[in-house]
């Protein structure tokens, strides 16, 4: 059996990036660990269970214009929720990005925000 344990997000500052992951989104930050002057190895997840994200700090001119756009400007990742309301309403009153109003789709409720970097999220409760 195969798993999906880590996906990897370059950002621009790791504390930065911890505070909006942990402060904003409510994610639970796993490790941060020093690996030298310019590059730590720092995990976040949104629960104890599914993939966890690796903060990967950007080390070149590639990676900083990749910022945000590590999918093309798709929605890439897909934060599930057993409170649409709760997370919605929270999410709001952090000042997170939402690019529409939620919406009812065959398999839940739904709707497409941004991280503080720009990646696209769907927020859904499922049916």
């Amino acid at each position: 059996m195969n798993t999906l344990g880590m996906i990897a997000l370059v950002i621009d500052d790791y504390d930065v990036a911890i505070s909006h992951y942990v402060n904003d989104l409510g994610f639970t930050l796993i490790e941060d660990t020093v690996l030298s002057p310019e590059k730590r190895w720092v995990v976040v997840a949104p629960s104890s269970q599914g993939a966890r994200i690796l903060l990967a700090k950007a080390a070149n001119e590639a990676q900083v214009a990749a910022i945000g756009n590590s999918t093309g400007g798709r929605v890439g990742f897909f934060m599930y929720t057993t409170n649409f309301n709760e997370t919605y309403e929270g999410y709001k009153s952090k000042g997170i990005e939402f690019i529409e109003t939620p919406r009812q789709e065959a398999y839940g409720q739904v709707v497409v925000f941004k991280d503080k970097y720009g990646n696209k999220w769907d927020l859904i409760e499922q049916k």
